[in-house]
């Protein structure tokens, strides 16, 4: 069944770094944090909020539902307001529920819109047709994208092409089984950022660090394929545990980590991190 599909409010102000024309139904899926272009660094965050317009009526699920992983990344927009605030770089992040559209897949993946997630029946994604799957394209997806190509544009337009980090969370345990790591870096063909990110994480006494878990960074279509590896650009994205960020103690102890560690990779790289190289393309 076709849901009426509805656009967002602001519901505070925006420091934005772009100038998007108001024609994506007069409001803007995402928020922009003002930073230094110039610095040559771009933070993201995918799964920011768990946000559900009241028009989809939470999509059929409880309302406890939307507060779980599978509404959004719990911890993971703190962390990255209070990366961007000390190495003072841009960041965007989404302010709609993955569970409308995941921004974080390729338009093509099926769990674009997921129908079933962790074991729970998403009604309200159920049977979407053509054109109510089109409106969330239109109305969350793309302008979260079109905003994070035009903050690229603007850094490589100053001579400072950026280098890309998304901020993500992993629940503690998964089906059962305890997940041991702190943090995970996800990367796919390009070692130039997520390789020092990885040695320079595990210098750190006490904290196990996963290359390339608990999930894999080889998702062809995903947020860091399309804006970091189609375009060149060296990315990574952070996993961070979400026990371990869920109060204001662990996401300032985890924002102040990476930002140590992104100074150092970032400063060690002198202009090579900021070089336009193709790695991995085309994807078979």
């Amino acid at each position: 069944m076709r849901k009426k599909e509805a656009s967002f409010s602001l519901s505070r102000a925006e420091r934005s770094l772009d100038t998007l024309p108001q024609d994506d139904l007069g409001a803007r899926p995402y928020r922009s944090i003002e930073g230094d272009a110039r610095k040559g660094l771009l933070i993201l965050c995918d799964h920011a909020e768990n946000a559900i317009p009241p028009s989809f009526d939470r999509l059929g699920l409880k309302e406890e539902d939307l507060h779980r992983h599978i509404a959004y990344d719990l911890g993971a927009a703190a962390v990255a307001e209070r990366l961007a605030e000390r190495l003072g770089a841009p960041a965007i992040l989404s302010r709609f529920s993955r569970l409308l559209i995941d921004p974080n897949r390729g338009l093509d993946d099926p769990t674009l819109i997921m129908q079933v997630t962790d074991g729970l029946i998403v009604p309200g994604n159920a049977g979407l047709d053509a054109a109510a799957r089109k409106s969330r394209i239109d109305t969350f997806y793309n302008p979260y994208h079109r905003a994070i190509e035009r903050a690229v544009n603007s850094a490589i337009a100053m001579g400072k092409p950026p280098v890309i980090v998304s901020v993500h969370s992993f629940t503690q345990a998964w089906r059962g089984v305890t997940r041991p790591w702190a943090a995970g870096v996800l990367w796919d063909k390009d070692p130039r950022l997520a390789v020092p990110m990885l040695d320079a994480l595990r210098s750190f006494p006490g904290i196990e660090v996963g290359d390339n878990v608990p999930y894999s960074g080889q998702l062809k279509g995903d947020t860091l394929y399309r804006h970091g590896t189609a375009r060149g650009l060296a990315h990574a994205l952070i996993e961070l545990r979400q026990d371990l960020i869920l109060g204001p103690e662990g996401q300032a102890e985890w924002a102040a980590r990476l930002a140590e560690v992104l100074s150092k990779v970032l400063g060690a790289a002198g202009g090579a991190l900021h070089a336009i190289e193709p790695h991995g393309l085309p994807h078979r």
